[in-house]
């Protein structure tokens, strides 16, 4: 009889490691939730810088052409040049994406943008340049290039969105306070960035 209300007053206790083991079991999964679709917004991050990167890369070979024609507007080949330095020092580490830090690589990016289009509208007036190969390569490879660069924004957006969806519903919401985590900066949308410019027609 003593044993019995023994194990019965070891009940409550039993009934409550029960809960807390529950509990636990569910703050450590949601955790790992959150985490991987943190991590899942980092991965999509290096896509975006990816297809920056190309952009930078193929440009050298058309810079190096125009570089080597004597007779070209030195102005508008210098703020190319300087935009694309600036635009490749401005880096932004993955698990600092700031509103300030995505914007300041974003108006980099759109500075260098810019600064390439009035180089190619320049490129007009120059049909020996127009005529070499490497104008023609890049010609075919830009407006994939500037399509990669659209494409791979949005679904950085989407893994965002999707990662802050998973933090601001409760108890989730809880759990991500508990661990100091916050909602994800979005790229902003430029007017005008969902259309690839027009190389063709420049």
């Amino acid at each position: 009889m003593k044993s019995l209300l023994q194990s019965k007053g070891c009940l409550p206790a039993l009934i409550l490691l029960a809960a807390l083991a529950l509990v636990a079991t569910y703050v450590a999964s949601t955790y790992n939730s959150i985490l991987r679709a943190e991590q899942a917004v980092e991965r999509q991050w290096a896509q975006v810088e990816n297809a920056y990167q190309s952009r930078m890369d193929k440009t050298k070979n058309l810079l190096a052409i125009v570089e080597k024609a004597a007779d070209f507007e030195q102005e508008t080949l210098n703020q190319v040049i300087e935009a694309r330095a600036k635009a490749t020092s401005v880096q932004v580490d993955a698990n600092n994406l700031t509103a300030d830090n995505i914007q300041a690589f974003q108006d980099a990016q759109e500075q260098f943008g810019a600064s390439l289009s009035r180089l190619l509208v320049t490129l007009e007036r120059y049909p020996e340049l127009k005529a070499t190969d490497a104008y023609r390569d890049f010609q075919t490879q830009y407006e994939g290039m500037e399509n990669r660069i659209s494409t791979e924004r949005n679904r950085f957006n989407q893994e965002v969105e999707k990662f802050n969806n998973n933090i601001v519903v409760f108890p989730k919401s809880t759990i991500a306070s508990l661990f100091g985590i916050t909602k994800k900066e979005y790229f902003k949308s430029v007017e005008g960035a969902e259309v690839a410019p027009d190389i063709k027609n420049m």
